[in-house]
């Protein structure tokens, strides 16, 4: 099953997609609502009702694209692995990390799944980094990882987008990694239950249909399982939490020479099972979404 937000004419509807379109959950449950979060904090008293619904055999109703929205609109944690991919650590010349390597992308980063990348008036090297994005599904500490898995509501593609000359002129990251808009995410959250194994996705990110990245999930260096685990030794991991587990070799500032993201680039992220993104990039203020 995938669940999305879709903007539709009578406002925000929590859907299931279905590939022919969506399911809008809030005209069979009214008393539903549009907030994804509070569906996956109470989806234990929801899940069967929904599936009856998707079991029921009804007709989905066309989507334009620009209308599917980020499955949470404002993330409470948005927390992203470096160089999780072996080919990534090489292309950048680092040597493989002892521990693992965490930096936060804050919540003014979130963005919708065909919505523009913002090109920030105060920085030039903007890079596109394609990342299976993993939601928690319920409070958890101190888990293991075999544990882990138990508590990952489901999955989205999601792009880390970067701001190269920012993130690289102080040793925390946190800024280069959270201009507004700087998140795209989505285009529905893909369940746990749906995905036989999320470490064997095909994972690929395109600039202007020329391929930059192409790998597969289960070259993580650092499971998605044990990033959980990781990260739950030090903070409550809460429902609607983003896990970007990490991004593939093909970046562009690691490109000779370097390539970074112009007005008019198309930036199409896409993993197997999970679907894909897809954003133009263009200047701060020119358009619709974060950060105008």
């Amino acid at each position: 099953m995938r669940l999305a937000r879709v903007q539709t004419e009578n406002g925000i509807q929590l859907a299931i997609s279905t590939g022919e379109g969506a399911i809008m959950l809030n005209r069979h449950i009214p008393e539903l609502g549009s907030d994804m979060l509070k569906l996956i904090q109470d989806w234990d008293n929801w899940s069967a009702h929904i599936r009856e619904i998707l079991e029921e055999g009804h007709a989905p109703e066309p989507v334009a694209t620009g209308n599917w929205l980020r499955p949470l609109d404002r993330p409470g944690k948005i927390l992203a692995i470096g160089l999780n991919y072996a080919d990534h650590i090489a292309e950048t010349g680092m040597s493989r990390p002892d521990r693992q390597l965490w930096f936060n992308k804050l919540p003014n980063t979130a963005n919708d799944p065909y919505n523009t990348i913002p090109l920030p008036r105060a920085g030039s090297q903007v890079d596109y980094e394609v990342e299976l994005v993993a939601v928690i599904a319920k409070p958890c500490r101190h888990l293991d990882a075999a544990q882990a898995r138990d508590h990952v509501f489901g999955y989205c593609v999601g792009n880390d987008v970067s701001v190269r000359d920012w993130q690289r002129a102080s040793p925390q990251w946190t800024l280069g990694k959270s201009f507004d808009g700087h998140a795209p995410f989505g285009p529905w959250i893909t369940l746990d239950s749906a995905v036989e194994n999320p470490h064997a996705l095909d994972i690929q990110c395109r600039v202007n249909g020329d391929v930059r990245q192409k790998s597969n999930t289960r070259h993580l260096v650092y499971s998605i399982w044990d990033q959980i685990a990781h990260l739950s030794q030090v903070l409550t991991l809460e429902p609607g939490d983003l896990i970007f587990t990490g991004t593939p070799g093909g970046v562009g500032v690691a490109m000779e020479p370097p390539r970074f993201l112009a007005q008019g680039d198309i930036v199409r992220c896409e993993i197997s099972e999970l679907g894909h993104i897809e954003n133009c990039c263009e200047p701060e203020g020119a358009g619709d979404g974060p950060g105008t």
